[in-house]
């Protein structure tokens, strides 16, 4: 219901003594109303109406000699039906969703929201307890369950400054919408676009092909629908397409180095990808044109080919691990494209390859140093000027991802990759990417009716003090970021 701070005009609010501007809740840094305020604004505005009423229910018996109260009751809610008439106070529909938009000046872009800049706080999100695995649904449980365990995670998403999630499709709208107006979350709709495979012709296909013709019309239909489904739905802030479908595109393993880049099988798939993506942004903005299409890429591979292709999309998604530091990512694609970034994944495991054990104090200074970058490269902070914010990977562990299929309810400790830019457990030829271990929360054992809580490590604390800062708040230098951070580096640095 994002139309309330409409429902009575100035003009109105005078009439009905309420200060003309302050018939509506100021902007949040959601730049909406909740629904317990939207219930409160309500109530405040029908107890004032319901006072005016008797107060000139009074005055009519008073000054015009009616001898029944009724009478003069009756006379004063024509009056103010008719006042409300007149200055166009009658019921207004609450406006079906938002407008959401990339903005560009001269110091970067910003995305905007309704009006107003806002900087991504994101999450990446889901719900699966200890357990189950990715045939669990919580989507397709009773609505009572749903709404409970939305209330235990929206809770602490919201008060720890998260502005969005990042969700895949299968929530179904209304849980967007409450989700929204309940907690003031937007979220980030996600499509894989056959990142893991799709059926054809009634059998299982593991690589896409996107060239295939039967591949592009399937996608096409599937993204077309979810258009047609969410347009409207009140706390959409962007389709997103893919999840870093760049890297399925190497089926035959690494490919040799003295292969010209242009003559490799990886790249032919990629210019096929990247077209059929920007076909898909550009049939979803022909059904919803009040909201941003992005593409899900992993790190900066392909770039030039999206910068000449993807010509319909407004931003780039980017999923990218290089440790505490993300390098030279935005000023390179700065260079190599006019797409604003959105960091859809990023962050660090909690746990320790080499010692052992959990990782709390590393995981938080890896994240609150990626966000620092995120922050330093906005719009008017003195760099790129291209983040329009990011998703830290993720609200929670997920006990099923290293087997996928057994041992759900181990927490696993066997890292499945290796990365350099970890260095806290990094040690060359050996893995220390622990993909159960990603969340900012620890997931507690399984209640009898079916709920598990969520033990915030010292990332989410962290997490909590850095989405206090506003890239876009007025007269906020780039040195207020420096101001901001260091004692929280320095806190996690001894």
């Amino acid at each position: 219901m994002t139309g309330m701070q409409e429902f009575i005009p100035g003009a109105c609010a005078e009439t009905l003594q309420i200060p003309a501007g302050q018939a509506a809740f100021p902007p949040s840094r959601h730049f909406s109303m909740t629904s317990r305020q939207q219930k409160s604004f309500l109530r405040d505005s029908q107890g004032r109406m319901a006072l005016g009423l008797i107060k000139l229910t009074l005055y009519l018996t008073y000054h015009t000699g009616t001898t029944s109260t009724s009478n003069a009751f009756i006379m004063a809610a024509r009056f103010l039906a008719f006042i409300l008439l007149v200055l166009g106070c009658g019921p207004h529909l609450p406006a079906q969703g938002g407008q959401v938009s990339v903005s560009r000046n001269n110091d970067g872009a910003r995305l905007i929201v309704n009006g107003q800049p806002m900087m991504v706080n994101g999450m990446n999100w889901d719900y699966f307890p200890v357990g189950t695995n990715y045939e669990y649904r919580l989507w397709d449980q009773p609505d009572s369950f749903i709404r409970q365990a939305l209330k235990d995670e929206m809770t602490l998403l919201r008060d720890m400054g998260v502005n969005a999630i990042r969700i895949y499709t299968g929530i179904q709208p209304k849980w967007i919408a409450h989700i929204y107006e309940e907690y003031g979350i937007f979220t980030m709709l996600n499509h894989s676009f056959g990142r893991y495979g799709l059926t054809l012709d009634g059998n299982w296909v593991g690589n896409t092909d996107y060239n295939d013709p039967r591949v592009a019309a399937m996608l096409l239909g599937e993204v077309t629908a979810m258009a047609r489904e969410y347009h409207g739905t009140p706390g959409l802030l962007l389709y997103l397409l893919g999840n870093e479908n760049n890297y399925g595109l190497f089926w035959e393993g690494a490919e040799t180095e003295d292969i010209p880049v242009e003559d490799r099988a990886s790249t032919e798939r990629a210019q096929h990808l990247y077209a059929l993506l920007n076909q898909a942004a550009k049939a979803v903005k022909e059904i919803d044109p009040a909201h941003p299409v992005a593409i899900c890429n992993g790190d900066l591979l392909f770039l030039e080919l999206i910068a000449n292709t993807c010509t319909d999309v407004d931003i780039l998604g980017i999923n990218v691990y290089r440790g505490i530091s993300f390098t030279d990512l935005f000023d390179k694609a700065k260079a190599g494209t006019d797409l604003p970034l959105l960091l859809t994944e990023f962050g660090a495991d909690a746990y320790n390859a080499l010692t052992g054990q959990e990782a709390e104090r590393e995981q938080a200074l890896y994240n609150v140093a990626n966000w620092k970058e995120v922050y330093q490269n906005a719009a008017g902070m003195g760099k790129a000027g291209n983040s329009l914010g990011g998703f830290t990977f993720q609200m929670s562990d997920g006990w099923w991802k290293y087997s996928q299929t057994t041992r759900l309810d181990v927490h696993d400790t066997h890292a499945s990759w290796q990365n350099g830019g970890y260095a806290f457990d990094f040690l060359p030829g050996s893995n220390n990417m622990n993909e159960e271990w990603f969340g900012i929360c620890a997931k507690g054992p399984v209640n009898q009716q079916g709920y598990y809580q969520l033990l915030p490590r010292k990332a989410f604390h962290a997490l909590k003090i850095v989405h206090q800062f506003n890239p876009y708040a007025p007269d906020m230098p780039p040195s207020s970021l420096e101001l901001h951070f260091e004692p929280i580096i320095a806190e996690l640095s001894q």
